[in-house]
């Protein structure tokens, strides 16, 4: 077997977004691969043959990344092109009985949506420049709103991702939703489109809208106005009324405020009115399972007749839930014995009649389609592998509380031998650890590490009142960390005391720059796209102002000494762990800066500590970043821990 190394993800392919053709028979899908000389991840079309059991694969191409069925022969995918004055996007159409795809047709914004109404007549959202807005100049950026940047995205003045139709009869192009409107999601019913839209000029706020467009009056009603109550999803439940997800207003009915959990309502879409349908306290918004053993996206919702299925987060898996008019809400998939879906990751889905495939991950596997829990394809070979697995244990915290985390021993692990050690923090915090596939922790078993990681209080999957620590960072959530450092040391003997380093990034970012300031447990530490400093932080993140108000009650207007104290710059003279940072300098979540405002600090201190900046990512560089700067990232951060946690001969 082979070990897993840094490089080893390049031979990873990552299967994603599988889809019915309309008559049931076939299922497309998504397989990509890292590619290092063109430092990219080329797609491919393959589909699935229920009737013969098999797969193959259909483009070779490898610019596909999404795609819709056109009819049961025929598949529709996009490809973007930037020119001068704009972007636009071609789509190509693609036949199952063999040929090259050819383009059909192309529309000129920046789609990342598309969905087919009639013969000719298609639905598409994306993005482009306000029509009223001054023309971008390359040579200089005016801003006059917030927020003026968005991650992956790069600067967004003006720019809006906009609902639009496109006839291919006739070429006709037709914007439905307000210009000034941001869109997200869309459901068709008909003649019907149910939207949630925020219309805004000057500075975005949090609630979104909720809007229903007549196709053949042309009527745009507002079914509820933005900022009146948080929403999720939305989508058809009957042909006057709708299902939406969303809370309730704050108060004693809802004292976790956004942190809580959203509901199930349906909505009368003659007069706007909500009822409560079913009450809900996990996620149902996809997967929030950690890992950077995926790539790729598909469904993680879908409304049918009475019933509506959705991707819920419940402890440490995501799992296929659906819910029904009466309220009833239950898991869609059982454990069989090709899988065990109540331990891993369903990340997209669909469903034709009484048939459900799922793209999941699932035990020590990388993503594989499902078919009614039965594993259809194979697209990764796991047994050349030389992997841990991860084993779970059970720990109390100080409130008397039991926790779960994981603990992997190093690959070829020898007992009574002494062996350095890495905690690793997700981010979020509204987000998992699992037992699944994690390419980097793999890395480190591989290169002799054990690696521990936990679910500590903030954390997905455990009900509102576990997830809300708004105002509470680095209170509880550190404590149940340092608890689990506690009870894996006292659990695992040959783990060195003197040799344990800490790690993580976005939220588990801002917890090692919190940790490094409040003990000097830690031998080494390496802090990625971090948050070092709320105040800076709240008007530098593409959701500084609104992810603030969430997470610390508050503003700096209203309160800067609230925000200072759960800052981590506040306690850098505490410090004493020599440690890197790692930031991406096109990240405008968690932005360079907060990085190098520790890296500063502790530089003038005498801290030892590094900095290593990557050109051209944003905050998703661990997971999705260019092939060669993911390379780079996970040899400074191994680099750094061996150098601070080994011994001359073992680094």
């Amino acid at each position: 077997m082979e070990p897993v190394r840094i490089d080893s993800f390049c031979q990873f392919r990552f299967v994603s977004n599988p889809g019915f053709s309309p008559d049931g028979r076939y299922i497309a899908f998504v397989v990509r691969q890292a590619d290092l000389k063109s430092n990219s991840y080329p797609g491919n079309l393959y589909f699935y043959d229920t009737e013969k059991d098999s797969y193959s694969q259909l483009t070779t191409s490898g610019k596909v990344t999404s795609y819709i069925w056109l009819d049961e022969k025929s598949l529709l995918y996009p490809e973007g092109k930037t020119e001068e004055g704009g972007s636009k996007t071609i789509y190509h159409q693609i036949f199952m009985d063999g040929g090259e795809a050819f383009p059909l047709f192309e529309v000129p914004v920046k789609a990342d949506g598309i969905q087919k109404l009639t013969d000719g007549c298609f639905l598409i959202t994306g993005t482009e420049l306000m029509k009223n807005a001054e023309k971008k100049d390359p040579a200089y950026e005016v801003i006059d709103e917030v927020p003026f940047w968005s991650n992956g995205k790069g600067m967004t003045n003006k720019i809006r991702r906009g609902l639009y139709l496109y006839s291919q009869k006739d070429g006709s192009w037709k914007q439905l939703s307000e210009e000034s409107a941001d869109v997200a999601e869309v459901s068709v019913r008909g003649n019907r489109i149910l939207y949630r839209a925020y219309p805004w000029m000057d500075v975005r706020g949090t609630y979104y809208g909720i809007y229903l467009y007549d196709l053949e009056t042309g009527e745009n009603r507002c079914l509820l106005e933005k900022e009146t109550r948080r929403t999720g999803f939305v989508s058809f439940w009957a042909d006057d009324q709708a299902l939406v997800t969303s809370n309730e207003a704050y108060g004693d009915q809802n004292p976790y405020g956004d942190n809580k959990y959203q509901e199930f309502y349906t909505m009368d879409l003659n007069n706007g009115q909500f009822r409560h349908l079913a009450a809900y306290d996990h996620s149902s918004q996809g997967s929030s399972v950690g890992s950077d053993a995926r790539l790729g996206g598909g469904r993680v919702q879908k409304d049918g007749d009475g019933q509506c299925y959705f991707i819920s987060t419940i402890e440490s898996s995501a799992r296929l839930c659906k819910i029904d008019q009466t309220g009833a809400i239950e898991e869609v998939l059982k454990s069989t014995g090709d899988m065990d879906v109540t331990k891993g990751s369903c990340d997209s889905f669909d469903v034709y009649k009484d048939q459900v495939v799922v793209c999941g991950l699932y035990g020590n596997r990388l993503a594989e389609l499902y078919l009614n829990g039965k594993q259809i394809t194979h697209i990764n070979d796991m047994g050349k592998w030389q992997y841990s697995v991860p084993e779970e244990t059970e720990f109390q915290v100080a409130d008397g509380g039991c926790l779960k985390g994981w603990i992997m021993k190093p690959a070829g692990y020898k007992p009574g031998h002494k062996y350095p050690a890495i905690l690793n923090i997700h981010g979020g915090p509204r987000t998992v650890f699992g037992s699944i596939f994690h390419h980097e922790m793999q890395v480190w078993a591989n290169a002799g590490y054990f690696v521990f990681y936990t679910n500590p209080r903030g954390s997905d999957g455990f009900g509102s009142e576990y997830g809300d620590i708004c105002g509470k960072y680095g209170t509880v959530d550190y404590e149940d960390l340092m608890a689990f450092t506690d009870h894996v040391l006292a659990r695992e003997t040959d783990i060195d005391p003197s040799r344990v380093g800490v790690t993580g990034g976005s939220y588990g970012g801002f917890m090692t720059n919190w940790i490094i300031g409040h003990t000097d447990r830690f031998a080494a530490a390496a802090s990625q796209r971090s948050i070092a400093n709320w105040i800076s932080f709240e008007h530098m993140s593409d959701i500084g102002h609104t992810f603030t108000r969430r997470e610390q009650s508050v503003l700096t207007v209203e309160s800067a000494e609230k925000l200072w104290k759960h800052s981590p710059l506040k306690y850098v003279g505490n410090c004493k762990t020599p440690t890197l940072f790692v930031h991406s300098d096109q990240d405008y979540r968690c932005n360079v800066a907060e990085g190098m405002e520790m890296f500063a600090a502790l530089k003038v201190l005498g801290v030892e500590t590094r900095m290593c900046v990557i050109h051209g990512e944003n905050h998703e560089l661990s997971r999705s970043g260019k092939p060669r700067n993911r390379i780079i990232r996970m040899q400074e951060i191994l680099n750094w821990m061996d150098h601070y946690l080994k011994g001359e001969e073992e680094a």
